[in-house]
């Protein structure tokens, strides 16, 4: 049973930190290994110089994770970060981010994921991120 994209904007809204919600992720696209999340363009969470911020694009990385890992899984399950390595290209100005996370191994208690976070007007790669789960459930 596949995962909605309303399902896992669901899990958004009830499963995370007020801060996180307050990035304004939503959910763009699901699958049974995967999953692709819009980070909208904030002043709010630009640096200095106009490009986002890498705390945003990390914690927007490990929310994609969570919920590629809950559309695999059919449901939400807790778990836990337990690595991520981001490594950032570009920087994004002025635009979205789409982030897909692609799962590349999902165990009964652990996750690993691929994650690729691009502008989403240009399309270019701005940063990747490599993620590592505890499923606690």
């Amino acid at each position: 049973m596949t995962m909605t994209t309303a399902e896992a904007d669901k899990i958004l809204a009830d499963r995370f930190a007020p801060w996180v919600r307050d990035l304004g992720l939503s959910v763009e696209g699901i699958g049974e290994d995967r999953a692709v999340l819009r980070l909208p363009w904030s002043q709010r969470l630009a640096r200095e110089g106009g490009g986002l911020s890498g705390q945003a694009l990390m914690a927007a990385a490990d929310t994609a994770t969570v919920i590629a890992v809950s559309a695999a899984r059919g449901t939400f399950v807790p778990m836990t970060t337990v690595q991520q390595s981001t490594s950032f290209q570009r920087p994004v100005t002025g635009a979205d981010v789409l982030i897909e996370a692609v799962l590349t191994k999902l165990g009964r208690r652990m996750a690993f994921a691929d994650v690729t976070l691009s502008d989403a007007d240009s399309g270019a790669l701005a940063a990747r991120a490599s993620t590592v789960y505890a499923i606690l459930d």
